[in-house]
């Protein structure tokens, strides 16, 4: 049986709707919280892209969900000649943004052979301290990554609350992008890893079966135990997997070499510049990362 890691418990809860006038009072606050996050979305996109939009830039990653609509804004508020621009997209969502801004969109298998990205933005579900962060969401991951990974710089633009000390704080769990004929393979292997109830990521209208990616392919979500950063094995703790607890690079490659995996949504490891000083091609994780806080400042936070 199909089912959501995140919405089982709603299925089962008998709900006790608010009357008219208390959902009245209540929606003023709703969207006075709602206007405060989007606009920490868009001061975190005006600092990053002023601070790392390159002049006579030739190639940008434009990444997926929410807060790219504030970058692609950032971008066209500069003022800059962006005929030349040539602008990649991680999905058919940002490709309909950035034709929708008048800019012009490019598949990623359609750049010439060797060409790296100036820079590529997007966001995150949720950022640890070592700027490691979960992506897919959005049901883009694979395409977010390979994007990232061809760039000189990837920076991440987020509001205040996908900052966490580590992953899986909040985000209930990891995003995995699987060939739908191993789905339920990659389950029992997500299992014998520690991961309790991992899912297949169900469509909006239940009718129509399992959500598929761009690719044509399943996701699956993987609730696991709060992910141990780079502190945390200077200290000693083991992140091998024992009870279920794992460092994030480790787990990253653990499910990655499960076959049937295409692709997994903890973007980790090496920087755009540190994978260029090791004579490589871009990295997938953040050189920096721009939070809009609640209280209207955008917090930097820039990797080691």
């Amino acid at each position: 049986m199909i089912q959501s890691a995140f919405f089982p418990i709603f299925l089962c809860r008998k709900l006790t709707l608010p009357t008219i006038p208390t959902l009245f009072r209540t929606l003023p606050r709703f969207q006075s919280t709602m206007s405060a996050v989007e606009e920490s979305k868009r001061a975190a996109a005006k600092v990053a892209v002023g601070n790392h939009y390159p002049k006579d830039a030739r190639w940008v990653g434009i990444g997926s969900g929410t807060t790219i609509v504030y970058v692609v804004e950032a971008i066209k508020a500069l003022g800059v000649d962006t005929s030349a621009t040539k602008y990649i997209p991680t999905g058919y969502q940002s490709k309909q943004l950035i034709m929708s801004a008048g800019l012009t969109a490019v598949e990623y298998d359609s750049i010439p052979l060797g060409t790296v990205l100036d820079v590529a933005f997007d966001g995150a579900d949720e950022v640890d301290e070592d700027l490691n962060c979960i992506k897919g969401g959005g049901a883009c991951l694979f395409q977010e990554k390979i994007v990232a990974m061809q760039a000189k710089e990837f920076i991440c633009v987020a509001d205040y609350r996908k900052l966490q000390p580590r992953l899986l704080t909040n985000w209930k769990g990891i995003p995995i992008e699987v060939a739908p004929i191993a789905a339920h393979r990659v389950l029992l292997k997500l299992q014998e890893l520690g991961s309790v109830n991992p899912a297949i990521r169900a469509s909006a209208a239940a009718k129509q079966g399992p959500l598929k990616t761009d690719q044509g392919f399943f996701l699956i979500d993987a609730p696991f135990k709060p992910l141990l950063v780079k502190a945390d094995i200077e200290a000693g703790q083991d992140g091998n997997g024992k009870d279920g607890v794992w460092a994030v690079d480790v787990l990253a490659r653990k499910i990655r070499d499960i076959i049937g995996v295409l692709e997994v949504g903890i973007f980790h490891g090496q920087t755009g510049p540190q994978a260029t000083a090791a004579g490589g091609i871009g990295g997938q994780r953040p050189v920096a990362a721009y939070f809009g806080m609640a209280d209207g400042t955008v917090s930097v936070r820039k990797a080691e």
